[in-house]
């Protein structure tokens, strides 16, 4: 039998929801407003479209391709949890830092929610409101 690769759950991360191309990337970094958090820095731009992207990055200060890809794991199951908060209209940025391989789950949750609320709150100055 063939086994589809689709998601028929519904619960994926949504392709148009994926930041992917460094020119984007560049754009939100040198145009976005810049927020640290404890274990990761964000950066959002809102970008006039009619959905979010996100975007994740971790380098290899925060370990091997093992630890690296556990956190991009987390961080975007804690994003497509979240996402329905940010609301439409926002190009976000992650950036790991060391310490997130150490954060739980449930930390790193709540502050990806607390920064969403935090974006969707500025939606009507086209800013973060932090």
């Amino acid at each position: 039998p063939i086994i589809s690769s689709g998601n028929k759950s519904g619960y994926g991360f949504p392709k148009e929801a994926h930041l992917l191309r460094s020119a984007d990337f560049r754009r939100v970094y040198s145009g976005g407003r810049r927020r640290s958090l404890d274990f990761l820095v964000a950066f959002a731009l809102a970008n006039g479209m009619p959905v979010s992207r996100i975007g994740l990055t971790v380098s290899r200060a925060v370990g091997g391709s093992v630890v690296r890809n556990l956190v991009k794991r987390r961080l975007r199951e804690t994003t497509r949890k979240h996402l329905a908060e940010l609301g439409p209209g926002w190009d976000i940025v992650f950036n790991a830092r060391p310490s997130a391989k150490l954060v739980k789950f449930v930390a790193m949750e709540e502050a990806v929610g607390k920064f969403f609320l935090s974006c969707a709150q500025g939606t009507r100055g086209t800013r973060p409101a932090y």
